[in-house]
């Protein structure tokens, strides 16, 4: 069963998107219903859920706050709002989908479907990760709520977004800081790393294939497929290869 928790600031909102989402209750479980982000904040770490509906004009806190201050999180975000503007923001955090309101049953029912499809994955995903030798080396990672000491092994990919960067670990987590990708470069710059455009650094070790092209693509064990820079394309075949 996939748990769900909601966190949007308007009252009727949150109750019509959970009586919504009660067609699909074979398979998703509302376990909490929040309307204010500061409370959400301290919940949700004890919750654990599998999914966060999240609306992004609160008080408080935005939606995109509230991501930054939670750190990391091993959850889907599908955002949930009353404005267009923010999606080019929601794909940058790698949101599972964006619903407009008033919600329209067709587009949930899309949302459920790749939500279920997309946890099914990691679930097998768990089971596939690779186990690198060098679990002990770690990288200190800032956030609002404190320092992360993550294993680089675990680190799949590091995703630019503006002046923030996006650590994808293994198992689906994800932390949000606070600094551009150039200030991780060094850090991450043992041979199984590699910058590998202007908006990624990779972990090799979670590459399961190189398809050809001008730079070339690289796709990652969770699916995900990243394009490679023609300036990179020589750094990369020589570390792969």
């Amino acid at each position: 069963m996939i748990k769900a928790i909601i966190l949007d600031d308007e009252l009727r909102g949150s109750n019509l998107l959970a009586h919504k989402l009660g067609r699909f209750s074979s398979a998703i479980r509302v376990i909490a219903n929040f309307n204010d982000p500061i409370v959400a904040l301290d919940a949700i770490k004890e919750l654990k859920p599998d999914v966060l509906f999240l609306d992004v004009e609160m008080p408080n806190l935005n939606g995109f706050q509230f991501l930054e201050h939670l750190g990391a999180f091993n959850f889907e975000v599908i955002f949930v709002t009353a404005y267009h503007s923010y999606t080019l923001e929601a794909l940058r955090v790698n949101a599972l989908d964006y619903l407009m309101k008033p919600i329209d049953e067709d587009e949930l029912e899309l949302a459920i479907s790749r939500l279920i499809k997309k946890t099914n994955e990691r679930e097998a995903n768990k089971k596939d990760s690779p186990e690198p030798a060098n679990k002990l080396i770690r990288v200190a990672l800032p956030t609002a709520e404190g320092v992360h000491l993550v294993k680089k092994a675990e680190i799949v990919l590091v995703e630019a977004m503006n002046n923030y960067s996006i650590f994808h670990l293994s198992g689906g987590r994800k932390i949000v800081i606070s600094k551009t990708l150039k200030e991780f470069e060094q850090k991450l710059s043992d041979s199984f790393f590699i910058r590998i455009n202007r908006s990624n650094i990779v972990n090799l070790d979670y590459v399961i294939k190189y398809k050809r092209g001008d730079g070339g693509t690289l796709e990652l064990i969770d699916g995900k497929e990243i394009e490679v820079s023609a300036q990179k394309k020589e750094e990369l075949l020589a570390k792969l290869f």
